[in-house]
């Protein structure tokens, strides 16, 4: 579950298609998977983004530069 993307990488390279569902109990089924996700997750603050480690900084600075190839 999740949104569409129309771009050809999501169609070239990740594979991805789209599908509707017209149906009640997959629908109640889905809601429910995303309600406990929901109960989880931990939320992103400005206050836990600003406190994230050195490393993890880095990390994600690193990873920044593989985004275009991944």
């Amino acid at each position: 579950m999740g949104t569409a993307n129309m771009d050809i990488r999501s169609f070239r390279l990740n594979f991805e298609i789209n599908a509707f569902v017209y149906d009640a109990g997959a629908a109640e089924d889905l809601k429910s998977n995303f309600l406990a996700d929901i109960r989880d997750c931990t939320p992103m603050t400005h206050d836990w983004f600003k406190g994230r480690s050195r490393r993890a900084k880095m990390l994600e600075s690193f990873s920044r530069l593989l985004a275009p190839i991944l």
